[in-house]
């Protein structure tokens, strides 16, 4: 168990570095929330609560405190979080949930439960999640993604969230063909655009949300040297606390951008958001907004679980 105003797992010899004692107590806050809304919560109540993407990004939350996933406090609601994404998982071909953002993100928390909990269907399920993200960019004319595995066009954040799974899987330990991972890198040099950041679907309109996706892409991939990774860190730090309509969202990909980016830059990031989550989070430990509780709640804690540094995909 990590405790507030503990060393973080990876050391970079500054007081910084130490995860704050505020962000422990927010942290566990939500936890507890997330907790009994998958253990006894009506999740019914919340439109967003059971897709199994939410129900994924929930799960990584819990395991990116460094609790012991098999025994510890939050195993029940862990293991009762990968159940739901069985459950909503197709047996013919392994797609998770009714669009590609929910196989995306859920693939990611089966990533990181693997080889962590105790469950021998994990291996299997992940296998055939990844097997789906490729087999659904060998049909895609643009070697990217879209909101169903036969889409034949893309756009930047769906194809975000599966070369995260993609890269989480390769950490686990899983083969990812390497072609994979530049192909969707391509599709985001592509969608570069004349400012800069990174476009939706071609390179017009940036923002920093598809910005900070690119970054954070590009970084996992050990291509930093890349002039798409420059040009949209260049573009998101102009500005790296505008969210354009997204902060959730925006929040939980530029917390890691800035992360593997630049240490100064996150640190000063990092602790203006713990001042704006602590203030923001309601009595029960959860978060407002657009999508449902329990999306801002999970993205929030993943948002500071860069402070934790314990699971794979936070390594520098």
């Amino acid at each position: 168990m990590v405790a507030g105003g503990v060393t973080a797992q990876e050391l970079f010899g500054r007081v910084e570095d130490v995860v704050p004692d505020e962000v422990d107590r927010i942290y566990v806050r939500g936890l507890s929330f997330l907790q009994r809304q998958l253990l006894g919560g009506r999740l019914d109540r919340d439109p967003y609560a059971l897709q199994p993407g939410v129900v994924g990004l929930a799960v990584v939350a819990m395991l990116a405190r460094g609790e012991d996933p098999n025994s510890g406090p939050y195993n029940t609601a862990i293991r009762r979080g990968l159940e739901l994404i069985y459950q909503n998982t197709n047996p013919a071909n392994g797609y998770i949930g009714g669009s590609m953002y929910n196989h995306g993100f859920a693939t990611l928390a089966l990533a990181e439960a693997y080889g962590a909990v105790e469950d021998p269907r994990l291996g299997l399920a992940l296998r055939r999640a990844v097997d789906l993200i490729l087999q659904s960019q060998a049909r895609n004319p643009r070697g990217a993604w879209r909101y169903s595995p036969e889409s034949t066009d893309a756009d930047t954040t769906v194809t975000g969230a599966q070369l995260v799974a993609l890269l989480a899987a390769r950490n686990a330990g899983l083969a990812v063909p390497d072609e994979a991972i530049r192909k969707g890198l391509q599709f985001f040099t592509q969608c570069r655009t004349p400012e800069g950041g990174i476009g939706y679907t071609d390179s017009r309109g940036p923002n920093n949300v598809r910005s900070a996706i690119g970054v954070l892409v590009f970084a996992l991939a050990r291509e930093k040297n890349s002039p798409t990774y420059q040009a949209a860190l260049a573009y998101l730090a102009q500005d790296p606390y505008r969210e354009h309509g997204y902060p959730f969202y925006f929040h939980y990909y530029a917390a890691q951008a800035l992360f593997h980016a630049d240490l100064d830059l996150w640190r000063a990031w990092n602790q203006r958001m713990i001042q704006y989550f602590g203030a923001a989070q309601n009595p029960d430990g959860s978060w407002d907004g657009t999508h449902g509780q329990m999306f801002s709640t999970a993205a929030t804690l993943l948002t500071l679980a860069l402070n934790y540094r314990l699971l794979p995909i936070y390594e520098r």
